[in-house]
């Protein structure tokens, strides 16, 4: 009764943690994977799981519920016009070519490095949102291919190791180089999909036969927190979509920032306590 008390517990956090991603990837064209890394990273260290693969385990399964969730808010923001496929064919191809080289090369990473890219890369992102320092970093670079191309093989690197759709590093990017925010949002959705796809299969061939990989498992892909994590995220992503055409979205960025500095912080000392 007690392992089943658990279980019940356990999956049940996942499902909210989705729902949760869900709304958030429709509302500000993330994948969501910035709510559900940390979650699962909590609920598998206390479920006894190795602690040298939680990390990578987390990050893979996120970028696995990206591809659903990504292509269920793409949809609806495709619905009300808001994907550039001017966009879409500058960063997708390398996007994907990025993503699939982080998820590949994941496992040369140990559990360390990951939670301080995770880490630090929260507080950067945090910081970002209050200060604009991406948009003056790029206030003197031309809104060419070349950038376009740069920033999106860039951003699919980092976000295919932190287990995220890329939306709270593309957004900024695209805002930054002159687009509108909602054509922003709308094209990251989309993104989304092109680095959780082949960012996942990498993570699946380098998390392959590794020792501590629980059962059930694809490399590192974990398919039951996968299942719950899902249901709530496909479910909801609609949602947020519709909402971020209705509403600023500022109050929920204020929170995110909070969320992504605690994180932050707690992935770092995780990293450095051992």
């Amino acid at each position: 009764m007690e392992f089943l008390t658990s279980l019940i517990s356990d999956y049940g956090a996942l499902a909210l943690a989705g729902v949760a991603a869900g709304i958030i990837a429709g509302l500000l064209g993330v994948g969501g994977g910035i709510v559900m890394v940390p979650v699962m990273t909590t609920i598998f260290a206390a479920s006894g799981m190795d602690e040298a693969v939680i990390l990578h385990v987390a990050v893979a399964t996120s970028l696995a519920v990206i591809i659903p969730t990504g292509a269920s808010s793409a949809l609806a923001h495709h619905r009300k016009g808001a994907v550039s496929f001017e966009l879409l064919k500058l960063w997708a191809p390398f996007m994907v070519a990025a993503s699939f080289l982080g998820g590949i090369s994941a496992g040369l990473y140990s559990s360390l490095v990951m939670r301080l890219i995770f880490g630090v890369m929260a507080i950067l992102i945090a910081v970002n949102s209050v200060v604009p320092i991406q948009k003056r970093m790029m206030q003197n670079l031309s809104d060419s291919a070349t950038t376009h191309r740069i920033s999106a093989a860039v951003i699919g690197y980092i976000s295919s190791l932190m287990g995220i759709g890329g939306g709270s590093l593309s957004v900024p990017t695209m805002a930054a180089l002159g687009r509108k925010v909602h054509q922003a949002v709308g094209t990251s959705s989309a993104l989304g999909v092109f680095i959780a796809v082949p960012g996942a299969l990498g993570f699946v061939l380098s998390g392959w036969g590794v020792s501590g990989v629980p059962d059930f498992a694809l490399g590192y892909v974990y398919l039951p927190a996968f299942l719950a994590l899902a249901l709530g995220a496909i479910l909801c992503a609609p949602l947020g979509a519709a909402l971020a055409h209705r509403l600023s979205g500022e109050w929920l960025k204020r929170v995110l920032t909070i969320y992504l500095l605690v994180v932050g912080v707690r992935m770092i000392m995780k990293a450095i306590s051992g």
